[in-house]
């Protein structure tokens, strides 16, 4: 069984002209890190040109298709019949991308079967995480 589940989803970048863009991303969710979600968009679809990667909780997008959720970085909204509203804060400005929500269910139902919601801590490994806080490596 795979411990990395990545799923490509198109994002239609909302912009301050009328029309809306369509940017490649993925979203992946990795046992390592079982509390957390990423969505990635590779350089092309950026402003600053390289690749930018988001991580937040899965809980977060979980609940972000059924309601609005969140009030920090990232915050999550349904919108219509089958759209997904992720909005990204950031110093330099805030960026909006519609997702299906349909591809949003699917990518957590894989990671529900992955881990499901409430057992995260179980894929923790805190021997191995007090080890790398406690080595010399990290000075």
């Amino acid at each position: 069984m795979s411990t990395v589940i990545e799923q490509a989803v198109q994002a239609r970048l909302v912009a301050p002209a009328p029309r809306m863009e369509t940017v490649p991303a993925t979203l992946r969710y990795d046992l390592t890190d079982p509390f957390a979600v990423r969505m990635s968009f590779p350089a092309p679809a950026t402003l600053e040109g390289v690749d930018v990667a988001w991580a937040f909780s899965r809980e977060l997008l979980a609940r972000g298709v059924e309601e609005p959720a969140g009030v920090g970085d990232v915050r999550i909204r349904p919108f219509g019949y089958d759209r997904t509203v992720v909005e990204f804060h950031a110093p330099e400005g805030v960026a909006m991308v519609h997702i299906r929500t349909s591809e949003v269910r699917r990518f957590l139902k894989r990671a529900q079967q992955l881990v499901p919601a409430g057992s995260e801590h179980r894929f923790l490994d805190f021997d191995e995480d007090l080890a790398r806080l406690l080595s010399d490596d990290t000075r």
